[in-house]
């Protein structure tokens, strides 16, 4: 599979579809936000609590981003309100790098974040809400410095996902934190490529397919039903956007997030505990695939943010978009609808639930 099979480019037709974002889809979407949220969390919890005894080994896996060394001190403060509680910014990325080439044909390209939350965990962490940036928001993006300590000038009006294909995960946060105001305690992205080994240890992954994927441009096929999907399979049904839905990002966004509640749904189903080996194998994938800020990479900070998650009741997450309008010079393109997106930052930046008023995108109808 490469990847002019199943993925263009940044920037190429990434383009956002009108009336997507309906108010019908929202309340399933809680509970896969709710999901994803504390998934790298819940499955920190299972690799760190039966594979213990190989703590160095797996502790080791995790890559580690420096924030500190990475931002500096330009950054904004916590307010008073909500310095008792989180704010984390979660990336979804699928690398083309190194071994992940081999998964596109041999084609090496960089890789991509096509998921962006911002998780804000209330003060007593038993409420939080997820706002989704979209992809195709223009934003400037701040000086930054990449991982090998080359200065990248600032740039206006550039397309979110490409501040992470470019600078990478930092410079997405420090842009997130730029565009919002909102201090991010924590990083944490997820490697889809790094999952297909997980997932062939665990026997393949179940999904239910409610509408049918016929991307005759990556030859990738489900109709309708539930279907049992081997490692190869679920890169491919994670990258797949042409042939389902309205061929839209969102649909890509959406299968993606599906196939991550389906995986933590079959780790916690599965008794790990019964084989030493193979619980190994599992959290020797699951660890290589985490990316997280230097205070998050080890197993024990893991586990125990993960448990200060176990709070949250599904009924009190809540999920919104990003309220964005279509450009004026580009319509293929959003930009944040003010003042509704501000109204969003300052709740987040004060702790407060966020108002109804803010809840309707002009580009997408909805929340």
């Amino acid at each position: 599979m490469t990847r002019a099979e199943n993925e263009e480019p940044p920037g190429s037709d990434d383009r956002p579809r009108r009336g997507h974002g309906s108010r019908g889809r929202r309340r399933p979407r809680r509970r896969v936000f709710r999901r994803i949220v504390i998934g790298c969390a819940v499955l920190a919890l299972v690799a760190g609590g039966t594979a213990w005894w190989m703590y160095e080994d797996l502790d080791g896996n995790i890559t580690a981003v420096d924030l500190e060394e990475a931002l500096g001190d330009d950054r904004p403060a916590k307010e008073p309100a909500a310095r008792g509680a989180l704010d984390i910014l979660v990336l979804g990325s699928d690398s083309r790098a190194g071994d992940n080439a081999a998964l596109d044909g041999g084609e090496a390209g960089g890789a991509r974040s096509d998921t962006a939350l911002v998780v804000h965990v209330a003060e007593g962490r038993s409420e939080a809400v997820a706002v989704s940036v979209p992809r195709d928001t223009l934003v400037d993006r701040p000086a930054c410095r990449r991982a090998d300590g080359t200065e990248v000038p600032p740039a206006k009006r550039v397309m979110f996902n490409s501040v992470y294909s470019q600078v990478g995960s930092a410079c997405t946060l420090k842009t997130v934190e730029t565009m919002s105001g909102v201090r991010i305690d924590h990083l944490m992205e997820i490697d889809f490529a790094g999952f297909k080994t997980l997932v062939d240890e665990l026997g393949g992954v179940t999904v239910d397919v409610e509408e049918p994927i016929r991307d005759t441009k990556g030859g990738f096929t489900l109709e309708p039903g539930r279907h049992r999907l081997d490692g190869t399979e679920s890169l491919r049904f994670v990258r797949t956007r042409h042939g389902y839905g309205d061929g839209s990002d969102l649909g890509r966004i959406g299968l993606q997030q599906q196939f991550l509640v389906a995986l933590i749904g079959e780790v916690r189903r599965q008794d790990l505990l019964g084989d030493p080996v193979r619980t190994y194998r599992i959290a020797d994938s699951l660890t290589g695939a985490l990316t997280t800020d230097s205070d998050l990479a080890s197993l024990t900070s893991l586990a125990e943010f993960g448990r200060s998650l176990q709070g949250i009741d599904p009924s009190a997450l809540d999920t919104v978009t990003l309220p964005v309008k279509y450009d004026t010079a580009d319509p293929n393109r959003v930009v944040p609808a003010q003042p509704l997106a501000e109204e969003v930052w300052e709740a987040l930046r004060n702790d407060r639930p966020i108002p109804e008023s803010a809840r309707r995108s002009p580009a997408g109808g909805g929340s």
